[in-house]
This record gives structure tokens, C-alpha cells and sequence, in this order.
């Protein structure tokens, strides 16, 4: 009888061959979203599944499985090779992700790439993509870098992260022509969902909503930024105005927008949405009596402050106690139906008034609100908590690379300005997901020394998954030993 060379004994067990093995494993990975197969495009997201076919001798090498090869690999016919601790240990710092990419992964990636399509932002692109451009600008406010050179040479120091990022080699130059060129769109709505989502996970049920409204100037002059600045500067400000709608318990900007310098306040005021039950402070540059009655009429509430020639009519008096830091608290009316004789004024119910004393300032401080029912002293509280966006402004600032540019043209200059916010909502997305107890400054500032560190204590799914295959193979042997 011929000899058969595929011939199997009754009982033997098949053992294939491991390099045509682990090209199997590898197709199969790419097809079903194992862990174990990292895409080249994957950048900032999670492995989508698990791959249920697992190969007795997966655990050996599986960095070289997930490149299809297989070097050196022997299995043994009596059974599979039980890991060492030390191989182990050694699996999971190649596994393990670093600081820059755990910080990437609350990005809505799919709303950027989506924007991205719409604007055909990557049509003229060979090798660098939008997302690399979106990484190298996070990488450049996190890292604290104060050029693109810098940024090129910092970033290329890191090769052997690029691939886990799904980024490659960055060259300056390309940077700085995808900054002036490429729409700012994409930024802008992937900042927008950002936004969302920090309200919707840090925000808790049943705290009050309180909106701090505020806008900061930034100056822009000199070559290359008077060509659209000048034509919009004021009497102090040449530049681009930065309009925020600021949340302070989750600490974070809920909404934002871009302006020239010479555009008041209260027209970027009245296109925001009011959401009913919420309180929004805003200081005296957002005084239009008619936008004040459109806020009560949705149902919220607002704590603002009266210009010195506003005309009213003292309706009542409310007690104030003696040792407290409020003056006068009146109910009062618009007495000039006409202000500034140019328009109708439609606030026609009822304004409270309160006076706060400021120690040290030789005059004190004059409240408007509708909030009717609260006390004197909270309305006072509520309008002190304003002082908070201005630290914001101040933070991002001194903090995030706001005061040097990279590119004097509006497009590098918005793109800039947006990554620092989308810097800004992904360190307090990560400060809650991680559990940083200290502030956003301490956070900030030990990310700046370990980005491309790989954490020893935080686990993926992946190392998860291979220590219960491991941890199963180890089980098996003992019940057959």
C-alpha cells in the first residue's frame, strides 16, 4: 500500500503547521476584530470584538503572530508550552498602551472622520491625513511645544509609538500646509461632540445647572495677521474673539465660538439655546433687555449686572440682615419703556435688584436677576461663581499654546485655538476615566513627562484576555497530567 503522507493515526492528534497557522490566525484576526490584530488605522479607538479561534501555542509569541510570522516557533507534540512569568510580564508592556493613546481614546472619532468626508479635507493628501494632523496638534498643546519644529522633532523621537497611533513619520512643513489649508470644520464639530460628552458622563443628576457666559479677546498682530485682522480691530483688541459658554460643575466649556474682535458680546449671546431650569451669569456686556425676557420666557434664570444709567422703578423693599455682605434687595420695573430711544423694551414683569457690598472697593456691586424666590445672598454666590471662566480663559492660556501661534493665517490660527480646546476636554474626560484625584494642572503636568510611557498598572482588553486564556491552557494541563 502507498504510504499516504496525510494520513492520520486513529488517535493521533494533528498538529499544523505553525506558519501557515498564524497566517490563518492572522486573516481570521483581521476579519473578526481580534484584539491580537492591531489596524494600521486604528487609531484612537478600542478593538470592536474578540476572536473566538485561538491557537494552543498563541500565547509563545503573539507580537510576531500579529505580524503573520512566526520565527523560531516550535510547538511541541505532548502539548502546549506553559508561559513563563517573565514572558508574560514582557507580553503585557507590548500590549500595553501608552499615555498619549489612553488619552486619545475618548476622541469621537467617527463624527471627525465624517466632517472630514464632507469637506473632502484629505482629497490632495498622499500620506498625511487629517487624523495625523489631529495627533501631532493634541500632542503639540499636551506636550507644551512652542514651535512645529519642535513638534516634528519631539514626535519623530517616538517612532516605535507611531505605528500603535496609526501615524507615521511628521515633517513640519506638511504640518504648516495642512494648518493653513485644510477646512477647520472637522475640528470644530469634533470639539462640539467633546463637549457633549463631558456634560452627558461627568455631569451628575440633580446637580444645578449653572452657565457661566463670557468671551476673551486674543491679540493678533504683525505680518501675516493684519492682512484680517485690521479690518476688524477695535480701539484696544486687534485679534480673533473667543466666545465661551462654561459649565461649572463638570468644569468645562458646553459651548463655543469664533469672532472677529470688533463684534459685541450679546450678538454671539442671543444665538445660544436656552435650556429651561439652568442659570446663566454674565457680566455687563451682555445687557439687551429683550434677550433678558426671551431667557425668562424659556424658563431659566439669569444673574447679570445694571449699567449705571438704567432707569427703574422701586416696586418693593426685602429685608436684608445686618451682618450680611447685601445692601438692598428690591423688586423693580423698567421705568423707560424705550432705551436709548431706538427700540421697544419687551421686559415688563418683574426684576429683582441687589446690592453687594465689596470689601476694599469703594463702590459695591449692582445685581439683576429674575430669580424672584432664592435668597439675596445665593444670587450674590451665583454671580461670584463667574470669576470662574475667567480662570478658564487664564488656564488655557498660560497652560495650552493660545499666545504663540504656529501659522498667522485665520484657518492655522482656528485650528489651533480648537485643538487646545479639544486638548482641554480630553485631560477632563481622562481625569475622570482614570480616577486623578489631583487638579488638571497636576494631571497636565505629568502627562507632559510620560505621553509615550507605557502604564504597568493599567490593563487592556487584550492582557485581560490573554491571562484567562493562560490562566484556562494552565487548567487544562493539570486536569491531563
Amino acid at each position: 500500500m502507498p504510504l499516504r503522507l496525510n494520513a492520520q493515526a486513529p488517535g493521533a492528534t494533528h498538529h499544523p503547521h505553525p506558519r501557515s497557522t498564524a497566517r490563518q490566525h492572522h486573516r481570521h484576526s483581521r476579519a473578526r476584530g481580534n484584539p491580537s490584530a492591531v489596524a494600521a488605522n486604528s487609531v484612537l479607538t478600542a478593538p470592536r470584538s474578540k476572536s473566538k479561534w485561538i491557537p494552543a501555542y498563541a500565547h509563545c509569541c503573539p507580537g510576531k503572530i500579529l505580524r503573520g510570522k512566526l520565527k523560531g516557533l516550535r510547538c511541541l507534540a505532548g502539548g502546549v508550552k506553559t508561559p513563563s512569568a517573565n514572558s508574560i510580564q514582557r507580553h503585557r508592556k507590548m500590549f500595553s498602551i501608552n499615555r498619549l493613546q489612553s488619552v486619545l481614546k475618548a476622541f469621537p472619532l467617527r463624527v471627525f472622520d465624517d466632517k472630514v468626508q464632507e469637506h473632502r479635507s484629505d482629497r490632495y493628501s498622499k500620506g498625511f491625513k487629517s487624523r495625523d494632523q489631529l495627533v501631532a496638534m493634541v500632542f503639540g498643546h499636551l506636550g507644551g511645544a512652542s514651535s512645529l519644529r519642535m513638534i516634528e522633532a519631539a514626535y519623530n523621537s517616538q517612532k516605535r509609538h507611531h505605528y500603535h497611533l496609526g501615524t507615521g513619520q511628521l515633517r513640519r512643513s506638511t504640518l504648516a500646509d495642512a494648518n493653513r489649508k485644510r477646512s477647520s470644520e472637522p475640528f470644530s464639530a469634533a470639539a462640539q461632540a467633546l463637549m457633549s460628552q463631558v456634560n452627558r458622563t461627568i455631569r451628575q443628576e440633580g446637580e444645578d445647572l449653572l452657565y457661566l457666559l463670557d468671551s476673551s479677546s486674543i491679540s493678533l498682530k504683525g505680518p501675516g495677521f493684519d492682512g484680517w485682522t485690521r479690518d476688524n480691530q477695535t480701539r484696544n483688541t486687534q485679534g480673533i474673539k473667543l466666545h465661551m459658554l462654561y459649565e461649572k460643575s463638570t468644569e468645562a466649556p458646553v459651548f463655543s465660538q469664533f469672532s472677529p474682535a470688533n463684534v459685541n458680546d450679546i450678538t454671539v449671546g442671543r444665538e445660544l439655546t436656552i435650556e429651561s431650569g439652568a442659570v446663566y451669569v454674565f457680566d455687563k456686556g451682555y445687557c439687551d433687555f429683550n434677550w433678558w425676557s426671551e431667557i425668562d420666557q424659556q424658563g431659566a434664570l439669569f444673574v447679570t449686572r445694571f449699567k449705571k444709567n438704567t432707569a427703574l422703578k422701586v416696586e418693593q423693599s426685602l429685608p436684608v440682615a445686618a451682618d450680611s455682605v447685601v445692601l438692598s434687595d428690591e423688586l423693580v420695573r423698567f421705568s423707560n419703556k424705550h432705551p436709548g430711544a431706538r427700540r421697544r423694551n419687551l421686559y415688563t414683569q418683574l426684576l429683582r435688584r441687589v446690592t453687594v457690598d465689596r470689601p476694599g472697593k469703594k463702590s459695591p456691586i449692582i445685581l439683576a436677576t429674575n430669580d424672584l424666590e432664592s435668597a439675596a445672598e445665593l444670587i450674590a454666590q451665583r454671580y461670584k461663581e463667574r470669576w470662574a471662566i475667567e480662570l478658564y480663559f487664564k488656564w488655557i492660556k498660560q497652560h495650552l499654546k493660545i499666545k504663540t501661534f504656529f501659522g498667522r493665517s485665520e484657518n492655522a490660527v482656528k485650528i489651533q485655538l480648537l485643538c487646545a480646546l479639544i486638548a482641554y476636554l480630553l485631560l477632563v474626560i481622562h481625569r475622570k476615566a482614570s480616577g486623578f484625584k489631583g487638579t488638571l494642572w497636576a494631571l497636565l503636568g505629568e502627562l507632559r513627562v510620560s505621553l509615550f510611557q507605557r502604564s504597568a498598572t493599567d490593563k487592556t482588553s487584550y492582557e485581560r484576555w490573554r491571562e484567562e486564556q493562560i490562566e484556562r491552557e494552565r487548567l487544562q494541563m493539570g486536569l491531563f497530567a
